[in-house]
């Protein structure tokens, strides 16, 4: 067995002596010469299957909070968008009246349905003057009682006492409203009785109306006859012609909450989101030219200290004052300082690794600036840049906000979330407070979100957190 080893090995041996021979006969024609490289074996020796974003987004899927929120923010966002083209929507901003009577839907409470009554089959109806191929307007109103005026109390009920009047026999409210004159013992009928302010008489028990306006119902349910209706089967009434509900209610123009509300995140999120881009661009060409180019430092110092002096809040008010409000005045007034924050980050962690062993060593090498910049520098401040951004959007919002609550932001005919909170925040003692809880509750989805989401990536980005 050793012999048969040795016989195996010698070959190798000899072939190892030469290559080793070889290389010292060069080295000594050559003593300064370059050695044999293999580019081949340099990437199988040095090779990793490490991947900085793949480990990033591993790290960051672990935060479940952040994921949560992502997910969160994606669904708004994309909403937002699609909203418009969803079937059974108001257009934003148009003002919503009754069909038959022209008045403006005001303060509707929100609802998940437009159905006002039920009316049982047999209900008898009054057909009201308005023309439509699938939808008719009714009511049980018989006709208006006026004030102070005498009618007969036939029945009376806790919550509707049956009267005749002028002939005819109904139901009146018998509720604060009425104010019936009523006699030592009411139960004594019939009498003559009388109210303090006009009252509706009602053809049954119930009001068929939406607070005295007429209902819709569906022809295919009705049996109509001039100007009275039978309904056939079960039927609904409706506050409009229409399936769309009031989801979010709407507001003192008659206005869909529900649309407005979508409307104005998606000109928010645009703000936002615009100004953050902005203030990223200028603040990363500042800072990295601030932190590497030392003959610049002092310079852009100098401007720092005076932009940063100046109170952002001054500077918005002042831009929003003078210039003509809209939306690029607003992004104009944000971006003018906003990228004082994000330049002051990055110079700062630039001048930490400027001078490091591998940027000192590719300056010797004569690598340009910009390749630098690219591949040595900004690498690490992804993190940084990350959660400036994500803290950007929100913070974009909020002055927007603020801009509009002290009357300067955008005009009232282009829906925001700030124009919509400072005009809920009137409402809010009111039964109407709903129109401003409902654009504070996306807008804290919004800002909660994007600080928790900004935070988790970049701690996910740190390279110190990855293993």
């Amino acid at each position: 067995m050793g012999m048969l080893r040795k016989i195996k090995t010698e070959p190798l041996e000899k072939k190892m002596q030469a290559e080793l021979q070889a290389r010292e006969e060069a080295a000594a024609r050559d003593p300064f010469g370059f050695a044999s490289y293999d580019h081949d074996e340099a990437e199988r020796s040095g090779y990793s299957n490490y991947s900085y974003w793949g480990s990033t987004v591993r790290v960051f899927m672990k935060n479940r909070i952040a994921v949560f929120l992502l997910m969160v923010l994606i669904v708004l966002v994309a909403f937002t968008l699609i909203q418009p083209i969803l079937p059974h929507q108001y257009p934003a901003g148009q003002i919503i009246n009754h069909p038959t009577t022209g008045v403006q839907m005001s303060n509707v409470s929100p609802s998940v349905t437009t159905v006002r009554a039920i009316a049982e089959a047999g209900t008898e109806l009054i057909v009201m003057p308005w023309e439509d191929e699938t939808w008719v307007a009714v009511s049980n109103v018989l006709e208006t009682i006026k004030a102070r005026t005498e009618f007969t109390l036939l029945e009376y009920g806790e919550s509707y006492c049956k009267v005749s009047f002028n002939g005819r026999t109904g139901y009146v409210k018998n509720d604060f409203s009425t104010k019936l004159k009523l006699p030592d013992d009411p139960l004594n009928t019939p009498y003559t009785a009388r109210s303090n302010f006009a009252i509706k008489l009602y053809s049954a028990p119930d009001d068929y109306t939406n607070n005295g306006d007429p209902l819709f119902a569906g022809k295919e349910n009705l049996k109509i006859e001039g100007n009275t209706a039978t309904v056939i089967s079960s039927c609904a009434l409706c506050v409009l012609p229409s399936s769309a509900p009031f989801l979010f209610g709407t507001n003192n123009l008659g206005q869909d909450l529900w649309a407005l509300v979508w409307r104005g995140t998606r000109t928010s999120l645009f703000i936002g989101f615009t100004v953050a881009v902005i203030e990223a661009l200028i603040g990363i060409v500042v800072g990295v030219l601030w932190g590497y180019v030392r003959s610049l430092d002092r310079a852009l110092t100098a401007v720092y200290n005076v932009v940063d002096n100046v109170p952002t809040t001054i500077v918005l008010i002042l831009i929003a004052y003078v210039m003509r409000p809209g939306i690029r005045t607003l992004i104009f007034a944000m971006c003018l300082t906003g990228w004082v924050g994000m330049a002051r980050f990055i110079r700062n962690q630039i001048i930490i690794i400027r001078d490091r062993e591998y940027n000192l060593a590719s300056r010797s090498l004569g690598t340009k600036t910009t390749r630098i910049v690219m591949r040595n520098l900004l690498p690490y401040l992804v993190s940084v840049i990350t959660m400036r951004m994500a803290l950007a959007i929100p913070g974009a919002i909020g002055s927007e906000v603020f801009i509009t609550y002290i009357g300067l932001g955008l005009p009232v005919s282009i829906p925001s979330l700030g124009n919509l909170i400072n005009a809920g925040r009137k409402l809010i003692s009111t039964s109407q407070s709903y129109q401003l809880v409902f654009p504070t509750v996306v807008l804290s989805i919004i800002t909660i979100s994007f600080y928790m989401i900004g935070n988790a990536f970049a701690d996910a980005a740190d390279p110190k957190n990855h293993v």
